[in-house]
């Protein structure tokens, strides 16, 4: 029984730290031809600025890696938007009493929560073409968020986030 709680408590503890990445695209484009990129002008995030700013120093670093060049009239725009939403815990210990004779009986029963709330932060990132204003890749990531960090744990958190979701761009082709 202690092995199985062991492992239980193992596999909770790397599912939490988890984002997940979903990935559309465009089969039609050619996305070898794309070179430049640039954000949205007066994207309305819902991010704090500083957390764009890290969120968007991230972006930059990958899509220089990539081979992209930061331009003023780019190929793609990128548009970022986020939200967060709270999940209330799923589980739970059920506890009874109860008595009875002669086939009545009474009880009580409640239910305790395991576990805290946990916040989760979806973002989404829109590459659009930008001669034709045409939505051409889309990745949406969803991730459990720690509300209360320091600056250098928010910068680690959209450096990783940013990595896992640009792994899928540009998409390879069969």
């Amino acid at each position: 029984m202690k092995h199985f709680f062991i492992l239980l408590m193992a596999i909770s503890l790397i599912s939490c730290g988890s984002t997940r990445v979903d990935y559309d695209y465009d089969e039609e484009v050619n996305f070898n031809t794309y070179k430049t990129y640039n954000y949205m002008p007066d994207m309305q995030s819902g991010l704090s600025q500083l957390d764009l700013n890290r969120l968007t120093d991230a972006v930059d670093l990958i899509m220089q890696e990539k081979g992209f060049q930061k331009a003023e009239k780019p190929d793609l725009l990128i548009n970022i938007v986020a939200s967060q939403y709270r999940e209330e815990p799923q589980n739970s210990v059920g506890i009874g009493v109860g008595g009875g004779t002669y086939g009545t009986g009474v009880s009580v029963g409640a239910g305790i929560p395991l576990g805290g709330s946990k916040e989760h932060q979806t973002i989404t990132f829109d590459l659009v073409e930008g001669s034709r204003d045409v939505l051409v890749w889309q990745a949406v990531s969803d991730s459990n968020i720690a509300l209360n960090t320091n600056p250098q744990d928010r910068v680690s958190y959209y450096t990783k986030l940013a990595n896992k979701v640009f792994e899928g761009f540009p998409p390879e082709r069969d």
